[in-house]
């Protein structure tokens, strides 16, 4: 293998937003989903999970990919919350199955990034990005303005410049994380300006006598589960927190400086909105209605990989256990027979949009990503309390989506609540081949070994 790895150098791409921008977007992702509908392959006939696995890198890995995705008929475009919710264990030294499996990845994450940061430097920070050929991309807003997207942005950076800290025999390892630091030394100045930015555009709520900060105090804010449109959501002023705590910690904003637009201490801002959220003993969902305590909570709690939950505060550990308790018990949660948990217990009325093209994606259907992230924390909750009150459910529902992936012949994006392949009139279910990895990470971390095992 070659001792120095290069990077391809990248074109002049050009971002377009505004009314023209959503309204071309819009009509080329209808296209995206009638020719998935009309278009899409029968799938592919395997079965054993070494083989749907090296299928599924094969294919979200291509040499021919301009740009990391899952697989879904609505990959064609770019969606940059992914990095933080679905793709932090793309480098997983021990889900990658050769040097060439590496450099693939390493290529197409800096590639991903580096597109991402160009979007940032023009102010385009959109939920979605929508290639429109030629190096020119559309970025548009779909259902409400984003609170994850500078979220996922810094994760797939972070993912970058952690790649040489993972022990690793690749070489193209230590070269990633050579280019993330390239990135960060020179976009690090847009996404502070960024960050900055959306830390003022903070509103103030006030409960209790009590004056609290949220992102979507006055409209909704997008994030990983979107459609409902709500207005203060505990998931999406999480993300907010997120970012501005990975932010700190790769040095691209002071928290002196998000102290002076917030008026308080990050310690102190999440204190607060687990205050705000976790009032009744557990995370609600959002502050809506009052209502019986199973109808208040979503999976979608659960945030991020090393993100909102650290597990250092007993208090915080007590709000987790309590929600994950309501979860748990619930029956309308889970897919019968499993432990395949859907994202509610209440079916949120479905626009007309949804029935037919999208999923809806926060009612009573699974993402099987979701459900890796709950036994992640399951297990963030056991090693911080030094006990072992989740570790079974935890492996029985990685046990559970392993199964799911058999049968269905890949790691899918949704499952119904029958334990079917998700499927609208356009939407005919996809193989979510980019996640696939996280899966495995987690997988090991459950189980303390491998589920499967690659020779370099």
């Amino acid at each position: 293998m070659n001792r120095d790895i290069s990077f391809p150098s990248h074109r002049e791409n050009r971002f377009y937003q505004g009314m023209a921008a959503t309204l071309v977007a819009n009509a080329l992702q209808a296209v995206n989903f009638l020719g998935d509908r009309f278009l899409r392959q029968s799938p592919h006939s395997l079965s054993a999970i070494e083989d749907l696995y090296r299928h599924s890198m094969d294919s979200a890995f291509s040499v021919t990919e301009a740009f990391l995705v899952t697989g879904a008929p609505h990959a064609s475009a770019y969606y940059p919350r992914d990095f933080a919710w679905f793709y932090p264990d793309v480098l997983d030294p021990e889900t990658i199955m050769d040097a060439h499996d590496a450099l693939r990845r390493v290529r197409l994450l800096e590639k991903s990034v580096r597109l991402l940061l160009e979007a940032v430097r023009t102010d385009v920070v959109t939920t979605t990005i929508v290639p429109a050929g030629r190096g020119r991309y559309l970025g548009v807003n779909y259902f409400s303005r984003p609170s994850d997207t500078l979220l996922g942005i810094v994760a797939g950076l972070q993912q970058m410049l952690s790649a040489e800290e993972r022990a690793s025999s690749f070489l193209a390892m230590s070269q990633c994380a050579h280019a993330g630091r390239l990135l960060l030394a020179e976009y690090g100045g847009d996404l502070k300006r960024a960050i900055l930015k959306l830390a003022s555009e903070l509103e103030s709520f006030d409960a209790d006598g009590t004056r609290y900060l949220l992102c979507d105090a006055a409209g909704p804010r997008s994030a990983a589960t979107d459609t409902r449109a709500e207005r203060r959501r505990f998931v999406t002023n999480a993300c907010v927190y997120t970012t501005f705590l990975w932010g700190v910690q790769l040095g691209i904003v002071g928290e002196n400086e998000l102290k002076r637009l917030l008026g308080r201490d990050l310690a102190q801002y999440k204190r607060d909105l687990l205050r705000l959220f976790g009032q009744d003993g557990y995370i609600r969902h959002s502050l809506g209605p009052a209502g019986p305590p199973v109808s208040l909570v979503a999976l979608d709690f659960v945030s991020v990989h090393r993100g909102f939950w650290d597990m250092n505060d007993a208090s915080e550990r007590e709000l987790f256990a309590a929600t994950t308790d309501l979860i748990i018990a619930e029956p309308r949660f889970r897919i019968p027979s499993t432990f395949h948990f859907l994202v509610s217990a209440d079916n949120p009325r479905n626009k007309m949009i949804h029935k037919i093209a999208a999923p809806a994606y926060q009612g009573r259907s699974s993402w099987p990503t979701f459900n890796v992230e709950f036994a992640d924390r399951m297990l963030d909750f056991d090693e911080a309390s030094e006990s072992d009150t989740y570790r079974a459910c935890a492996q029985g529902i990685l046990k559970d989506i392993r199964t799911a992936t058999e049968v269905h012949g890949g790691y899918q994006e949704l499952i119904s609540e029958q334990g079917l392949k998700y499927r609208t009139w356009a939407y005919r279910g996809a193989v979510a081949h980019s996640w696939f990895p996280r899966f495995l990470s987690v997988w090991r971390r459950a189980y303390g070994t491998p589920l499967l095992q690659w020779h370099d």
